[in-house]
């Protein structure tokens, strides 16, 4: 079977280069990339339009169904939409009871054609339910359930070889639900074509090879749609990056076929080729995977498209530095619990570190983190420093329960501060009735036996004769689990004399967790610094997420938000943005700087960690939709305009043509050690204070700021209706 696909795919690719080559004909150029991952000052958009007359259909696998990164990207970027397209913008998605019961208003369509669309196909043996999401933006959905219709998978996977040369295994569930979900969408986006009174302009969106099997039929059966695929990670770079290969340095090497049938992932990666192929419009998130798309999937993204967040600015000033403080204080009542018995360093002293995401050891960096710790740990004892770092690694794990002894640690805090709050009550009675009386108290007979007999047994309780644990939760495969295997190597026990501390929460956070109750925002918040030294991370959303909430972290030069703010940044660490270079440098070196990374955020002082945030946090207009989603609104319009040349037309500016900017270093001196060395050896801490009041002013830095960081980017195109005599603002 795999043998087949170089000959038969050809089929349906020659139908579609057939088709685009019409579209080249009509004076769209198809070649061509459009770079705009650069904040170039380009012309505004002067050019005006109506799409009221055309229909958006987004299609992804994580619509209300949360698995991954693709649904923070939907989810942050419906509000944006909605305001683009109105009532004529429709999410579709798969049905999950559980999900739909939580997250979705059912409703009936207020579109007659729609309406038409979802009675005929429920008719003829579907499930199709429309809603509304419950998200900021409350856009339309419309959900399949691709399970009530698995009686067809042998009959379309026998088309889908007859036609495309692809067989999909019988034991691949994602793949089968690939096929189900795409050939539903096709019949959906044919259904609604064949029930529109008018000729319509359908533009059909579809996330991921999970959904790219939809946008295949669609050119095949001729649909008038107008086709974007957006892969937001390459099944293939994924395994290949798992392997331990030295992916970037030979992406044109590999010999695409026969590693995806090595890998038994052939007749994915044929479903996701295909796709970029078969679209008008390819687009990706990063640069980075741009360039692997090229290699990989064969087609050089029309546009980069990076991901955003719904910002949400705070109106009091420094308000993101109070719940800084609030979530820090939760953070540290967990970690009081968590080392009783061994609590023999200075929380005030500590810093938090983290890393979170899908448990992707190599891809996502684990273990170059946990050697950097075993590094950073070295130095902090050699150099005798008083500052504990506490590492906390989130990433979702097979587990059975909580850790017996973690458990422990919360009830023993708990009441050790129950006892404490009892004999707070009995000291403050004793100390009212003395004032009344108008004696001083005599504080020797303030606390009696029974009070020390109480403060001694709770005393007692926190006595331990084992170490606190690496894990909260009892793993299933303990002598297995990479991380733990990691740290049994590098012998990070959490002992007295270790000055990095481990602690691997294999379970996404939640507040209503008994043991660490905090959301993974309020637990970001809390954190000094995110740590995401990623191989493989095709845009990164989680030190994103750290900027938007104005913490400091660390990414490389091999992840897409890495490479966007290394580009657009003239100085990221002064910033709070460190790039780690994974792609230059071998794994020794990369460590080496991490550990230089992590060593020097440990020698900063408390204000320099609070200038460090307000710098981070500044640069979150950067990531905000309101900008980034530009990019998905000028793929849409190439779309458009390539399926739909009788009507649109669509001027691309030549992107060299105006040069980008750069965000400068800051106004006052970066914050890190590195650059504030004293020429004396020997110094007072008030001198510290001193020097950093007269050389940083954080008001007037703002006000400078305010002058060196502008709007980024306009849209570098324009679109015209060339049946419409009157523009209107789109």
């Amino acid at each position: 079977m795999i043998s087949v696909f170089p000959a038969k795919i050809r089929k349906l690719a020659d139908l579609v280069v057939v088709a685009l080559g019409k579209e080249a004909a009509a004076g769209m150029p198809l070649a061509r990339s459009l770079s705009v991952t650069s904040l170039s000052g380009l012309d505004e958009w002067d050019e005006e339009f109506d799409l009221e007359d055309a229909v958006l259909f987004e299609i992804a696998w994580e619509v209300a169904n949360k698995v991954g990164g693709i649904y923070t990207v939907i989810q942050t970027k419906a509000r944006l939409t909605c305001e683009e397209w109105g009532e004529n913008y429709f999410l579709v998605g798969p049905y999950t009871e559980s999900n739909v019961r939580t997250q979705v208003e059912l409703i009936e369509p207020s579109n007659p054609a729609l309406r038409r669309t979802i009675d005929k196909m429920n008719a003829s043996g579907c499930k199709v339910y429309f809603g509304r999401w419950l998200i900021e933006g409350s856009p339309y959905v419309v959900l399949i359930d691709v399970g009530f219709t698995a009686w067809s998978l042998d009959r379309w996977k026998s088309e889908l070889w007859e036609n495309c040369g692809i067989g999909v295994p019988w034991f691949d569930r994602e793949a089968n639900d690939a096929v189900l979900f795409g050939f539903l969408t096709a019949w959906l986006l044919g259904e609604y074509a064949a029930q529109c009174e008018e000729p319509p302009h359908i533009l059909a969106h579809f996330h991921e090879w999970l959904a790219g099997l939809g946008l295949m039929l669609c050119r095949q059966r001729q649909l008038p749609v107008a086709t974007i695929f957006t892969t937001h990670a390459t099944l293939l770079g994924r395994y290949l990056c798992a392997g331990n290969v030295d992916f970037y340095n030979n992406l044109a090497e590999f010999n695409v076929d026969k590693e995806a049938g090595d890998r038994q992932i052939y007749h994915r990666y044929c479903l996701e080729r295909a796709a970029a192929r078969c679209a008008h419009v390819f687009t990706t998130v990063s640069q980075i995977t741009a360039i692997e798309a090229e290699f990989l999937l064969k087609r050089k993204p029309d546009i980069i498209t990076p991901n955003g967040l719904n910002v949400k600015k705070f109106s009091a000033m420094h308000e993101f530095q109070n719940l800084h403080a609030q979530s820090k204080n939760r953070i540290q009542e967990f970690i009081r619990g968590h080392f009783y018995g061994h609590l023999d360093f200075n929380l005030d002293k500590s810093v938090f570190f983290f890393i979170a995401g899908r448990y992707e050891f190599s891809n996502k960096g684990a273990d170059i983190f946990l050697e950097a710790l075993a590094r950073l740990n070295y130095l902090l004892r050699v150099n005798h420093s008083d500052v504990t770092v506490i590492a906390f690694f989130i990433m979702p794990a097979r587990t059975n329960n909580f850790n017996v002894e973690t458990l422990k640690g919360q009830a023993v805090r708990k009441q050790l501060w129950d006892t404490a709050q009892s004999v707070k009550e009995r000291f403050g009675k004793k100390l009212y009735e003395s004032l009344l009386v108008g004696q001083l108290p005599d504080v020797s007979k303030m606390l009696d036996k029974e009070d020390f007999t109480m403060m001694k047994r709770a005393i007692f309780a926190t006595q331990r004769q084992c170490q606190p644990p690496i894990c909260t939760h009892n793993m299933l495969e303990d002598s297995n689990d990479p991380i733990l295997t990691c740290i049994r190597r590098i012998g990070l026990f959490n002992s007295s004399s270790d000055r990095v501390k481990v602690i691997f929460h294999p379970e996404f956070l939640s507040s209503t967790s008994p043991l660490l109750p905090m959301d993974y925002e309020e637990f970001v918040r809390g954190c000094h610094l995110g740590v995401f030294p990623s191989y493989y991370e095709p845009w990164g959303y989680t030190p994103a997420e750290c900027t938007v909430m104005g913490i400091p972290s660390i990414s490389t030069n091999l992840s897409g938000f890495g490479c966007f703010m290394e580009e657009h940044i003239a100085d990221p660490s002064a910033y709070g943005i460190y790039i780690l270079d994974r792609r230059y440098r071998g794994v020794d070196e990369s460590c080496n700087q991490l550990t230089t990374f992590l060593y020097q955020f440990c020698q900063q002082s408390r204000r320099q960690r609070i200038i460090q945030r307000n710098r981070t946090e500044r640069l979150s207009d950067l990531l905000d939709w309101r900008y980034l989603g530009r990019y998905y609104i000028a793929a849409r319009h190439m779309a458009l305009a390539k399926a739909f040349p009788d009507t649109y037309v669509y001027e691309a500016h030549d992107p060299t043509s105006t040069s980008g900017f750069r965000y400068p270093r800051p106004a006052s001196v970066p914050p890190s050690p590195a650059h504030s060395l004293h020429s004396s050896p020997h110094h007072s801490e008030a001198e510290d204070n001193e020097e950093e009041d007269e050389r940083y002013d954080e008001d007037l830095e703002a006000e400078k700021d305010k002058l060196n960081i502008r709007q980024p980017f306009t849209l570098p195109h324009k679109l015209y209706a060339t049946n419409n005599s009157t523009s209107q603002k789109n």
